[in-house]
């Protein structure tokens, strides 16, 4: 059993804070948290990222992006990240945990899994793809686990 779940992505504003509050509210027995591999520490949710997760009756008002630490990667059970340079660089950063890590794309596309593309500074409708994603992705992961 995985109880303790970390998503990772880029500046932990757009996808991973997204993510982590679906798996949060799809698995309540879990510790779920989120940072980032370049973090824009300290900021909330983007913009267009927050309406999506609130329209989808999720809280990220107390989302605070954080820098994604060793201590981080040597806690979590589970790693989940947007792409599969993500994992490389994470593994990179902590060779030992390079097992744990996987995509959160994974199950998409039929279990072909896919990686999450960035939506930052991108359009809205970039923003709803990538939610459509996330929220896909994160129910996958809850039916598996």
């Amino acid at each position: 059993m995985f109880e303790r779940i970390l998503v990772v992505c880029t500046g932990n504003i757009c996808r991973s804070p997204v993510a982590e509050a679906f798996l949060r509210q799809q698995l309540p027995k879990c510790q779920v948290s989120s940072a980032g591999l370049g973090a824009l520490v300290g900021k909330p949710v983007s913009s267009f990222a927050r309406q999506l997760a609130e329209a989808d009756g999720l809280d990220v008002t107390h989302h605070q992006a954080r820098q994604l630490s060793d201590k981080m990667i040597q806690d979590a059970d589970l790693i989940l990240v947007m792409t599969e340079g993500q994992r490389r660089a994470v593994g990179q950063q902590a060779p030992q945990a390079l097992g744990k890590i996987l995509l959160l794309g994974r199950w998409l596309d039929g279990g072909e899994g896919q990686d999450i593309p960035d939506p930052y500074r991108k359009t809205k409708e970039v923003f709803e793809h990538v939610h459509s994603l996330l929220k896909d992705a994160t129910h996958l992961w809850a039916e598996k686990l």
